[in-house]
């Protein structure tokens, strides 16, 4: 053999290896299982991966005791529209705490014009003020999917101005024409469907809109029930969404020998359920109602405002900050104040 061939082959060999090392993880895995004995009902965890994530999704302290006592917000401050009720030193607590979880670089100037922080001048201080309404709707409205741990601002921002996970609706991907023409973005990897050949935007239809969700007919014949193929196209690329953005596979939710059976489904499934339709709830009665306040370098290419989806919260971890307690010290942000 020839030292070119040799060369040749030695540098496929690299390559080779370093595909085969890049895609596939090396053990140790633990392996939790989530169903019965013998259905394959697993979740598999890199515990290398899931040291990162655990750094990733630590709760803030909170700051201070929490305040009950002393004269109403809204009687010390002028255009307090949220938490007007909420006890003065409670309320100067919370408004601290925003800073950090939201614009600890920027201050209160991200929000306030500092030589008077009553105007609303500013359109960041307009939609934290519609935030502060969302999340107090979130834990008041939607325990069923949040449960009694709750979000505050940090559960979305973590620190930043803008959370690193929200969406707008793309404009439709080239399509080929004539037979071959389709409007679904298939083979257009889309990160929303884990770069799969799957419709490319599958969150404009079910978090922003009400399609169904579904993948295949219970009936054999045709009866009305018009579930089909491409359903179950778009089904797949929302699932491979809800898996990336919670770090799970499929069975943490579903028997995978019968996915469309509740009674062989976790409970999760049904956490599941309620979440979609909050997500549905807060884009389009919260985010929406925000159409026009935010400016236009704000805005997507098709002009609409930035939405939320599981990996805003979740952001790769099965619950967001792995569970912690987020409304606890903060019961002005439990349920809906004047």
């Amino acid at each position: 053999m020839s030292f070119t061939l040799r060369l040749s082959a030695a540098i496929f060999a690299i390559i080779a290896a370093a595909i085969i090392f890049g895609t596939f993880e090396r053990p140790p895995m633990q392996v939790v299982q989530r169903g019965y004995r013998g259905v394959g009902m697993v979740e598999n965890y890199n515990p290398r991966f899931m040291q990162a994530l655990l750094a990733d999704n630590k709760a803030p302290q909170p700051l201070g005791a929490t305040v009950t006592s002393g004269p109403a917000a809204g009687t010390v401050y002028k255009n307090v529209k949220v938490l007007s009720n909420v006890p003065i030193g409670e309320f100067v607590r919370l408004m601290a705490s925003m800073t950090v979880w939201v614009a600890p670089q920027q201050g209160c100037s991200y929000c306030h014009n500092p030589a008077n922080m009553a105007s609303d001048e500013k359109y960041t201080k307009v939609v934290a003020r519609r935030m502060l309404q969302m999340v107090q709707h979130i834990n008041g409205n939607w325990g069923a999917h949040v449960q009694a741990v709750g979000v505050t601002c940090y559960t979305c921002h973590r620190g930043q101005p803008v959370p690193a996970y929200v969406w707008y609706t793309q404009p439709t991907p080239p399509v080929a024409g004539g037979y071959a023409q389709s409007f679904a973005g298939k083979n257009h990897p889309s990160p929303i469907a884990n770069n799969s050949s799957l419709p490319s935007d599958p969150l404009t239809p079910f978090l922003l809109g009400k399609e169904e969700i579904r993948v295949q007919s219970a009936t054999p014949l045709l009866t009305g029930d018009r579930s089909s193929i491409k359903q179950t196209d778009w089904t797949y690329a929302l699932m491979m969404h809800f898996s990336e953005s919670l770090g799970v596979n499929c069975t943490f939710c579903h028997n995978s020998r019968a996915f469309e059976n509740w009674a062989e489904s976790t409970p999760q499934r049904v956490t599941a359920w309620y979440g979609i339709r909050m997500v549905r709830d807060l884009n389009n009665a919260y985010l929406g109602s925000l159409m026009g306040v935010f400016p236009p370098y704000r805005l997507g290419a098709l002009g609409d405002v930035p939405k939320v989806n599981c990996a805003t919260c979740h952001q790769g971890a099965y619950q967001p900050l792995f569970g912690a307690s987020m409304i606890g010290a903060y019961p002005e942000l439990a349920h809906p104040t004047q």
